[in-house]
Parts: C-alpha cells; sequence; structure tokens
C-alpha cells in the first residue's frame, strides 16, 4: 500500500495545504505524464478512498523535502513504511509509463535493507529495463517538483529504450 504521510496540522485544513503546496511547487503536474502517473499511483493504492478529494500536489508533497528536512531525518534505524510506499510509488510510475509507451509488462522489485540500502529494479520478461542502487532510503526525496519529475522522465526515457532495443528479451 503506498501512503501519503501529511502533519496533523495540514489534514486540519486541507484547502491551506493545497494552496501552499501549490505556492511552494510552481509546477503543472498536469502536463507531465510521469507526476500523473505518481498521483494514479497513490489512489490505486488507497484501498479506504482516503485520497480520492486530495489535490494531486498534496498527493505529490511527501515527494518533495529540502537538504534541511533529508538531513534532519536520522539514517539511523529502520526505513519508515510510508517511504518505503513513497519509494515504491516512485518506481510503479516508472514502470506504469514504460508499460504505456512499449505495451511490454513492466514489473518492479524493490530490496531495502532495514538500513536503508537495497536496490530498486524494474524488468520486463528477463530484460532489466532499469536498475538503481538506493542508499539512505530513509532520506528518499527530491528538491523541487522539476527534479521529480526529470529523474522519473529519464528513467522512464532509458527503460523506453531498452524495450525497444530488445523487444523478444521482453517477451521471454
Amino acid at each position: 500500500m503506498i501512503a501519503v504521510a501529511v502533519s496533523a496540522e495540514e489534514t486540519i485544513d486541507q484547502n491551506a495545504v493545497t494552496k501552499t503546496a501549490t505556492k511552494e511547487t510552481e509546477f503543472d503536474s498536469e502536463n507531465s505524464p510521469f507526476l500523473k502517473a505518481i498521483v494514479h499511483q497513490i489512489r490505486a493504492n488507497d484501498p479506504y478512498g482516503t485520497y480520492r478529494n486530495w489535490s494531486d500536489d498534496l498527493l505529490l508533497k511527501p515527494y518533495i523535502l529540502s537538504k534541511k528536512q533529508r538531513r534532519e531525518i536520522s539514517v539511523e534505524g529502520d526505513v519508515e513504511p510510508l517511504t518505503m510506499g513513497r519509494i515504491l510509488g516512485f518506481y510503479r510510475a516508472i514502470a506504469a509509463r514504460i508499460e504505456q509507451e512499449t505495451n511490454q509488462l513492466a514489473q518492479v522489485v524493490v530490496d531495502l535493507s532495514h538500513e536503508g540500502f537495497g536496490w530498486a529494479l524494474i524488468f520486463s520478461g528477463r530484460l532489466i529495463l532499469v536498475s538503481k542502487t538506493l542508499r539512505d532510503a530513509q532520506r528518499f526525496g527530491f528538491d523541487s517538483l522539476e527534479k521529480l519529475e526529470a529523474e522519473g522522465e529519464a528513467l522512464v526515457q532509458k527503460g523506453i529504450q531498452l524495450a525497444r532495443k530488445f523487444p523478444e528479451v521482453c517477451d521471454v
């Protein structure tokens, strides 16, 4: 399940948070297929419909962490389940975008140790489309929506390129 963590004061007034998120980001998530894919993954894995009426910016807000916020997060201890959900949502969105473009089924495997080190793999058939080493997973996040979109779309394009270059391996 992918979950979005929002502090108690943010849940009190969702409209104010939405306005704040929109002001902070100044990036139109509606024009980004990748950001739409992340939002779709969050909503698809919401069994109780909690995020149904939340704005896209509010759902994407947990992915944005400033350098100061990341430094304040301790790397000692286990990776929080909400953080693991965000990581999984990010890579599932990449896989979904690759599927849309190539019509090849893409699967995601995220293997994290309790210390925050591991791998994220996206594969189709026997072909690994994306392989990413994860380090300090407790601090997973991006400086802005633009960087989130750029990183995700770069991985999507690499995956699409490999899937189109070796379609016979994807079909195995």
